[in-house]
């Protein structure tokens, strides 16, 4: 019934009428103040309603940038999907925000939809083995979603010495190596863009293992060693930059383990055993921190850590391969900042001397909660051994006889798969040209229908030599990665490379949309529609659609037969902001070309969106209006919005400060009282020069603007004397200027005393009219004396 009711019948008018672009602005400093003042922050707004869809781009100069108003650095708003753009002379535009210089922004869609109120996210293609290697000993992969919804995958060559190059990033959405490079790069020590060749200045872990920060989305934190100590390096995937190095130990400490987070800290384990940590959210050494190892140290030396770190309800464990020992696996307590109860003693995860250990792991149960830790000893056929919170010994993974004795087996991989399933993917090689092992944690038994192991006969001739795998829980894929320096896909159910899945994950907040700071703009949700694709080809039975936000699941709707997904029995006021992950099984990847790209687009109900900007009127006084006008244009054409302007109210200090000075004439000498007359001119002229019946007082006004503006439309007011306005007319004056008016009356001397009072009228700058103060002169005779 509500689908229904949202379906409206009517008459066909012909073509769609254009798209509308509509101006608006806000006061933030004063709302609602018109006049605006010096000083004032405005909001300009530019709403744009869609009716002609394709490429389509919003331009808005700022007239009088730099003078009569500055843009606002950061201010420019474009709604999810476009790209924002700014000028620093009105033609050439560019991505970064060249703060107040700005003179021009501008907003581009190329996939603009009818209405607006669209979010679009590509398709991720079944990842095929990379075209280009990702190079010397990559490790295992690092999968960054970037803002504009493409997916990476990052990784960094393992056991490099500091100068190296040793950084790659593969577009999993394009199929080849990220734009920017060329790759590998390098990493330093120092923020800033990431370099080219051989010019790093840290080197990389052995065993590496990376901790993506919940707080700053993109920023990745990896352990290596400098000339001068041991700590964490920091990567900026997002922005493609180095974001610093953290020293966790000195010299004494001469490589590093990986790295594993607990309770929003990083931990790390330095070559003497040694537990190393980092506060994520300011990026300083935990205090009390390195803290006394719980496993004995290795490496001494060399660049290699032989050892992991694994985290079981908060508790940090920490496996070593100590010369001429069995490995072993030690447990710390972040709380206590010491070994675990029940851990003074570290357990063997080796039978004897001659065995190493890679790994730790968590150990689950078959409900799926952390029960204990695990590693796998290296010597001959690999062995599990694990160990419960108590320190007693638990059933290891049954998936590693089947290994060929002297197999190397690394760190896994443990998901939760679509069935519900906690399973760990094991990636080995050695003996083999590489294979994934996987152990089923729910049934305590091999991965049912995954051959154990899998090799990848489909990429690179089956060469793989795996290190290990990252899962994406869109396409709920696994990509691997070792020792071959090539990327793949496998599916996780079945082992088969590559995984022929898809799917994308659109983080939709309808209010990102507007920026004018009102309410009411969204009405609700809507749907979500599968485009570009052959339904065909997608298996909707074993395809799924996920709906999420900050608290969790939402909702779990189906894809019909058409490909949508309805989203409108989702809460908009319960729910403002949502996660739509589509994650599709494939028949086949016949739709992913080169010139077809599947996508999935989300539509919400609301009002037009929105590009919005800020600017901050002039302090000059010369700053007397701002104005703003937007243009743009899609496939039905060319648009311009209307234009808003506002008058500047000049304040006491941008006010003009306006005299007039009314004087008569004391000179028996007409000569003397005309324009430019030496006068003398007088308040009050004495008796006796005003002649003996009929008077002839001259007059002179001045009116002087002493600034800061100049005035417009003045004129002098003088009732007394009609003739002296006449002569002052209507003029204008600049700061610092003056303008006298001469003028000559009539009078009988029985009139007299005569005061005549003159003022004037003026319009400053900018502002609406305003009259002067009155001056006064007299005309006088006996009577002036005898009353004074």
């Amino acid at each position: 019934m509500l689908l229904a009711a949202m379906i409206v019948l009517a008459p066909d008018v012909g073509a769609a009428a254009p798209s509308v672009l509509t101006k608006s602005a806000q006061n933030l400093t004063h709302p609602g103040a018109n006049p605006v003042n010096h000083g004032d922050t405005l909001n300009w707004v530019v709403d744009y309603a869609n009716t002609a869809g394709g490429p389509s781009t919003i331009t808005d100069p700022i007239p009088g940038a730099g003078s009569a108003q500055t843009y606002v650095p950061g201010s420019l708003k474009v709604p999810p999907g476009w790209t924002p753009a700014w000028s620093q002379d009105g033609t050439l535009f560019q991505p970064n925000d060249p703060g107040a210089a700005t003179v021009s922004v501008r907003a581009t869609n190329q996939n603009a939809r009818p209405g607006g109120t669209t979010l679009t996210g590509t398709l991720l293609p079944p990842v095929q083995a990379a075209a280009t290697a990702t190079g010397g000993d990559g490790y295992t992969p690092i999968l960054h979603r970037k803002a504009s919804g493409s997916v990476e995958s990052w990784n960094m060559f393992h056991h490099a010495g500091a100068a190296s190059a040793k950084l790659v990033c593969v577009d999993l959405s394009a199929g080849s190596l990220c734009a920017g490079g060329p790759w590998p790069k390098p990493v330093n020590t120092t923020p800033g863009p990431f370099g080219s060749g051989n010019t790093g200045d840290i080197a990389s872990a052995f065993i590496e293992q990376y901790v993506q920060d919940p707080g700053r989305p993109g920023v990745v934190y990896y352990g290596g060693t400098t000339a001068s100590g041991t700590g964490v390096g920091c990567l900026d995937l997002e922005q493609r930059e180095n974001c610093g190095f953290f020293p966790l130990a000195t010299n004494a400490v001469t490589n590093i383990g990986g790295l594993v987070a607990s309770g929003g800290n990083v931990y790390g384990v330095g070559s003497t055993g040694q537990v190393l940590c980092l506060t994520m959210a300011t990026r300083t050494p935990c205090a009390g921190q390195p803290y006394a190892a719980v496993a004995p140290g290795n490496g001494q030396g060399s660049a290699n850590y032989v050892g992991s770190l694994t985290v079981a309800n908060d508790k940090i464990f920490v496996s070593s391969s100590p010369s001429g020992q069995a490995p072993v696996l030690g447990c710390f307590d972040p709380a206590t900042t010491t070994a675990c109860v029940f851990w003074g003693t570290p357990r063997p995860i080796g039978p004897a001397s001659g065995y190493i250990s890679y790994s730790a792991y968590t150990a689950y149960n078959t409900t799926g909660n952390a029960v204990g830790a695990c590693g796998t000893a290296i010597g001959a056929v690999p062995t599990g051994f694990c160990y419960a919170l108590d320190g007693t010994s638990l059933t290891p993974p049954s998936v590693f006889s089947s290994l060929l004795s002297g197999e190397l087996v690394f760190n896994p991989e443990t998901v939760t798969t679509a069935d519900g399933h906690v399973r760990s993917y094991f990636g080995s090689w050695g003996r083999t040209l590489g294979s994934t092992s996987c152990y089923d944690w729910t049934t305590a038994a091999a991965c049912a229908g995954f051959p154990t192991p899998a090799g990848h006969p489909g990429v690179n001739g089956g060469t793989t030599r795996d290190y290990g795998y990252a899962y994406d829980t869109t396409t709920q894929c696994l990509i691997g990665l070792g020792d071959a320096g090539v990327l793949f896909s496998e599916d996780p159910m079945t082992g088969a490379s590559p995984c022929i899945h898809s799917g994308v994950t659109i983080d939709l907040n309808p209010s990102a949309f507007y920026c004018d700071g009102g309410t009411g703009h969204v009405q609700g949700y809507q749907n979500a529609k599968l485009e570009n694709i052959d339904l065909a080809n997608v298996n909707l039975a074993a395809s799924a659609v996920k709906v999420t936000d900050a608290g969790g699941t939402v909702a779990t709707p189906a894809i019909a037969p058409d490909g949508t997904i309805d989203l409108s029995g989702i809460s908009y006021a319960a729910h403002p902001s949502i996660s739509i992950s589509v994650s599709l099984v494939l028949n086949n990847g016949s739709d992913f070309t080169p010139a077809n790209h599947p996508s999935a687009t989300v539509t919400y109900r609301g009002d037009a969106p929105q590009v919005c900007f800020q600017t901050t009127v002039a302090a000059a006084c010369t700053a007397t209006g701002v104005t703003n006008t937007a243009t743009g244009g899609d496939a039905g054409g060319a648009i311009t919005s209307n234009t808003v302007s506002f008058p500047v109210s000049p304040g006491e200090g941008c006010l003009p400060k306006v005299t007039v000075n009314k004087e008569i004439c004391a000179s028996h000498h007409a000569a003397d009282c005309g324009p430019g007359g030496a006068g003398p001119w007088v308040k009050q002229a004495p008796v006796g020069i005003l002649g003996l019946l009929l008077a002839h007082p001259y007059w002179r006004i001045t009116v002087t603007n002493e600034g800061p503006i100049g005035i417009t439309a003045a004129k002098v007011n003088d009732a007394a004397q009609p003739s002296c306005a006449t002569a002052a007319g209507t003029f204008s004056l600049a700061p610092g200027t003056a303008k006298q008016v001469y003028c000559s009356s009539s009078v009988l001397l029985v009139l007299l005393p005569l005061t005549n009072t003159a003022s004037a009228t003026y319009t400053p700058t900018g502002s609406t009219p305003v009259t002067t103060a009155g001056s006064s002169a007299t005309a006088c005779n006996l009577l002036c004396i005898l009353g004074g």
